[in-house]
């Protein structure tokens, strides 16, 4: 990457550049390969920040499907931990994982279960086959304690789970439907497949593991029973590891990679799985250096970008992170190694530019937090506009989840130092409410700035893209209007 007028002396956001567009023999968007240019390779350069408030196993199956990887946090219990990566490995790679529910279940006991899936439907079972299909519409001025058999569609959808994602989407636009349900030979139930995403498996490529199932990581802390929880996060199959902190350029944080490298080496020897380690957050080349000296294959870049982050404006540390992005990328570069850019992204145009910057792959928290897939429950506001919860991994409610064991006392003197917000509102957006609604979205913004660059390739992204710098009024400047002025 080169700057039109050379590097500024100065520090940058994303909000303070932008990419030139360069002569290109790109013809389309999809010819360009998003390969990440990481130690796990993803087919999207994605990852679900490991957040309590965004990333679970709902979230990690819907991601992995479309080629990205979601990381479980450091603050579940090992078991529940293990019991997700176990549930997103025995997931179908293609077909959905439905919200399940019994023909006598009552109306009031399904309704909050129904959005957890961006699909808006629940499949009811009677000892394991397919009977109906419940959706919000189904219930509308009904009792709330009705059964759900008295109101559940029957007239369904269904096709065996050889059947092809084209040959799905064939069938299902021929019947004008919405969603068909998989089932075995024996009429059990696999999955469901819906319209559109029988259209984004034609478009997508899953994350996969050697054995062909998705993909999942899980994060670590850098105190407690560290080994421990590494070696149960790896027998249970995480894909990478993620030692995790604020401040990762401090001792703790090296001798605990030391420590997990150990811990990881020797897992390889025996199964030949060599799992990837991420430390971090770090902002500088020097961190960058010393993390992967200690056993990173991959370094996470960002202190105080993030929308739930307090960092900055409490403690006054932290660094822009485009510059942030760049420095740290060529230090990674130079080891042969990659970072993860984390934190500071709300548009697709922020992940592109991550990416130009020689970000290996691109993390993202709060934006995924407004989506069904994320772990909160969808509540409404007032005037009845869905969101969901979210909070910061170091503010009061995540310390007060995370010292649960400890004494009263000491987890009383720990709630004094929190950073982070505790509660904000991420709205669901009307227009794209699930998670791969916004990663199309993200994608194709990638995929085009990649064409302008002239780069098929995210390594060819890196080499060509032309960056400058520009005023608050230039960034203005280029956001749409969605009224009249």
């Amino acid at each position: 990457m080169r700057f039109t007028t050379g590097k500024p002396d100065h520090d940058l956001t994303y909000d303070d550049v932008f990419m030139s567009p360069t002569r290109s023999s790109v013809r389309s968007r999809m010819e360009v390969d998003l390969t990440s240019t990481d130690a796990l390779e993803l087919p999207t350069p994605l990852i679900v920040a490991n957040m309590t408030a965004i990333s679970g196993r709902r979230m990690a199956e819907t991601v992995a499907r479309r080629g990205a990887v979601s990381i479980i946090p450091q603050d579940l219990s090992p078991s529940a931990a293990t019991d997700a990566i176990a549930r997103v490995k025995s997931a179908h790679t293609v077909f959905d994982t439905p919200i399940k529910v019994t023909p006598d279940m009552i109306v009031a006991d399904a309704l909050p279960l129904i959005p957890k899936r961006a699909h808006g439907v629940a499949v009811v079972l009677d000892d394991g086959v397919p009977v109906g299909l419940l959706s919000d519409a189904d219930t509308a001025g009904m009792d709330r304690f009705v059964p759900i058999h008295e109101l559940m569609t029957t007239d369904l959808t269904l096709v065996p789970a050889t059947i092809s994602p084209q040959e799905a989407f064939d069938l299902l636009t021929e019947q004008r439907r919405k969603i068909a349900i998989a089932t075995d030979a024996d009429g059990r139930l696999v999955g469901v497949l819906t319209l559109k995403g029988a259209l984004r498996s034609a478009l997508y490529s899953p994350a996969l593991d050697a054995q062909g199932r998705l993909r999942i990581g899980a994060a670590v802390g850098i105190s407690g029973s560290t080994q421990q929880r590494a070696v149960a996060l790896l027998e249970a199959g995480a894909d990478v590891l993620v030692m995790d902190t604020a401040h990762g350029h401090q001792d703790r944080m090296l001798e605990t990679l030391r420590l997990v490298r150990t811990v990881r080496d020797e897992h390889a020897a025996r199964t030949g799985m060599r799992v990837p380690l991420v430390g971090g957050n770090i902002v500088t080349a020097e961190g960058t250096n010393d993390l992967i000296e200690a056993g990173a294959d991959i370094v996470k870049v960002g202190v105080g970008p993030g929308a739930m982050c307090t960092t900055r404006m409490q403690t006054g540390v932290g660094r822009p992170q485009f510059s942030a992005v760049l420095d740290c990328a060529a230090a990674a570069a130079d080891l042969g190694k990659a970072i993860w850019a984390d934190g500071g992204v709300r548009h697709p145009r922020d992940v592109a530019l991550a990416l130009a910057a020689g970000a290996g792959a691109v993390m993202v928290g709060s934006w995924f937090a407004g989506t069904h897939e994320s772990t909160s429950p969808l509540m409404r506001d007032a005037e009845g506009r869905a969101y969901k919860e979210s909070f910061g991994m170091a503010s009061a409610r995540a310390v007060r989840a995370r010292t649960k064991e400890q004494s009263f006392f000491d987890r009383a003197r720990a709630s004094l130092f929190e950073e982070g917000i505790s509660s904000s509102r991420m709205y669901l957006d009307p227009a794209r409410p699930g998670v791969e609604d916004l990663m199309d979205f993200i994608t194709s913004g990638v995929r085009s700035s990649c064409t302008y660059a002239g780069a098929r390739t995210l390594t060819d992204f890196h080499a060509r893209a032309t960056v400058g710098v520009q005023s608050r009024s230039g960034y203005e400047e280029g956001r749409p209007l969605h009224v009249s002025w």
